[in-house]
Parts: structure tokens; sequence; C-alpha cells
């Protein structure tokens, strides 16, 4: 950065820029603690102290325990890093929340999901944006696309791509019976306006129509949301929260490339996976993870074989202990647990 002709070329500059950035927030959070294990190490060693003369003091063992467990979870989120080699693990993912076949069900889980993300996302501290949401016919959403910026957002998101499986007593079946709902997500990365994808102009079907919801005083009055299909991959991406016909063009095109550069990234994987002689499990499409709330609780991820009996707590968006045991899962290339 301090060499001359450095800001000659601003594009150049601001990548490395960013990429400045993020290494030096990572080597301030891991100053940061080292500070705090050293401050754990001299409350451990006054309590040994006190420990010895015959008393302890009750505040000091509860701040040195606290302090361990919440370092120990810093800890954790800081090995994750760790994980992310890919090209786009580093930066922002556009997710898509689709419910499956089976109406009311199915479009009132997809919001239970969106939910779910909406607080894990809250909880990491990323930025999120909601481009596009349909609402179900009676309940939920029939879909929703959201943008994710935040550090690695792509790279944990991975571990959600696929088929959501939930068992539960349906709250619209008056006999009260159990009904099992799916939901798919896809998962792509977000990538930047200039980002170069060959994109031939004769291969989109471009659909406008009038926006429903929030977002201002052009909404269902004018057809400003737009939809644009890319018909070689039959990928169909839609925006309808930007204020004008123009921009939810704008953003539409930006998820379609997000979504193209996904496609290309699976074939890739795909291909090398085929050399090793591995089978690589599709990832949409393929149920990933099954959220039981009847007849007893209990989310398993069907990959890895991580479990935990809070089904609820995983709802509110307790999903690290999944995220964590897909991304070790991925690394050491383990074979899908049935």
């Amino acid at each position: 950065m301090r060499a001359p002709g450095f800001w000659g070329d601003q594009d150049e500059a601001a990548a490395v820029s960013a990429e400045y950035r993020r290494a030096r927030r990572r080597l301030e959070e891991y100053e940061e603690l080292e500070r705090r294990f050293a401050d754990l190490e001299s409350t451990e060693e006054l309590l040994r102290e006190e420990l010895g003369a015959g008393a302890v003091d009750d505040e000091l063992l509860e701040e040195l325990t606290t302090g361990a467990d919440e370092l120990e979870e810093d800890l954790r989120r800081g090995e994750e890093a760790r994980f992310f080699s890919g090209k786009y693990d580093e930066g922002g993912a556009i997710v898509t929340i689709h419910s499956g076949a089976g109406g009311t069900e199915s479009q009132d889980w997809a919001q239970m999901l969106l939910r779910m993300y909406l607080r894990w996302f809250e909880q990491r501290g990323f930025t999120v944006e909601l481009n596009d949401s349909q609402e179900g016919d009676e309940a939920g959403i029939k879909s929703a696309t959201l943008t994710v910026e935040g550090d690695n957002a792509y790279g944990l998101l991975q571990s959600e791509k696929g088929v959501h499986r939930l068992v539960r007593l349906s709250p619209f079946d008056s006999a009260n019976r159990r009904h099992t709902s799916f939901v798919s997500v896809e998962v792509s990365p977000l990538v930047s306006e200039d980002v170069d994808v060959e994109i031939d102009e004769d291969d989109l079907r471009v659909d406008t129509y009038r926006s429903s919801g929030a977002g201002g005083q052009h909404v269902n009055k004018t057809s400003s949301a737009v939809r644009i299909t890319h018909l070689p991959t039959n990928i169909v991406v839609q925006c309808q929260n930007e204020r004008s016909q123009l921009q939810n063009r704008a953003v539409a095109m930006r998820m379609l490339k997000s979504r193209l550069i996904e496609l290309e990234e699976r074939k890739r994987a795909e291909e090398l996976a085929a050399e090793r002689g591995q089978v690589m499990e599709v990832d949409f499409g393929s149920q990933i993870r099954s959220y039981v709330l009847h007849p007893y609780q209990m989310v398993k991820d069907l990959r890895t074989g991580h479990e935990v009996g809070n089904a609820q707590g995983v709802l509110d968006g307790d999903l690290d202990g999944f995220v964590r045991a897909y991304l070790v899962w991925r690394a050491g290339g383990h074979e899908t647990r049935r």
C-alpha cells in the first residue's frame, strides 16, 4: 500500500485495502484474545493464593468461570477461519428460501426458517437486506431472497444449502395430525458489480410485475418488480424491494451473477471429487437436516450426525453447533451419514 502509484488503479487499490482491513481486524482480535487469556491467568493465580490461605472470593471465581466460557466460545469462532479457503468464502452471500409442496404447511415452515436465520444473522452481527419476498396463500411465505454481508458469511452459510424437513403437529389441521413439510435453501456468493460474468442478453427473459408489501409509494402502483430467467440454466431471480424498476433490475442481475458463479463452483467441486474417486452429494435438492417437534424434540444434521434436543433453541437462531460440525465434516471429507 505504500508503493508509489498504488492508487493509480482504483479497483485494485480498493481490493487490497479491503484485504488489509480484514487482516488488521483479525490481528486485533487475536491480540484481544491474548490479553483476555493473560487476565484469566492472573485471576487464576489470585484464586490459588486465596485457596492456599483457606478462603475463596466467590465473585472472583465467578469472574474466572464466566470469562473462561466466553473466551472458549470466541476461540471457537476464531477457529472457523481456518476452514475458509474458497475464493468467495470470506465474503457475503445471497440466500433464497423456497417452500416445498404442501401449501400452507410448507409456507409456514419457510417463514419459520426465515425467522431462524434472521436471528442467527443478528447474533453474528451480519447485515441483512430483504430483496424479495412472496407471501403465502394463507400464512407464511412462498419464497424469500436475502443479501447477507459479514465476515465469512458465504463460507458459513454453505452449511445451510439443501432441503430442511420439519415434523410437527399441524396448527392448520383441525384434527391436529402430524405433518411433514419441506423447504429448500439456496446459497450463492455475493459478488461485486464489477465481477466479469459472461451473460448473453439473448439468454435472458425479463418480466416485470407489481410489487407487493412494504416499499414506498410506488408499491402496487407501477410494475417496478423485476424477474429475470436465465434460459440456458433455468435460473430465476427476482427483486421487488427497490424503489424503481431500474434498481430492481440491477440487483436482480447481481443476484444472477452470483447464482451462475455458484453453479460453476459446484461443477468444479464435483469434477475434482470425481477425479479423486469420491461421490459428491448434490447440495440443492438433498435433505440435509431434520427438525422434529413431535412426538419428541430433536434437530439432526443428516450429513454430520450432529444433533440437539432443544429444537426451539435452534429455531431461535442457535445454529453455531451445526455450522461448526459441517465445516469440520467438510474439511475431513467424511462420508455422509444416513
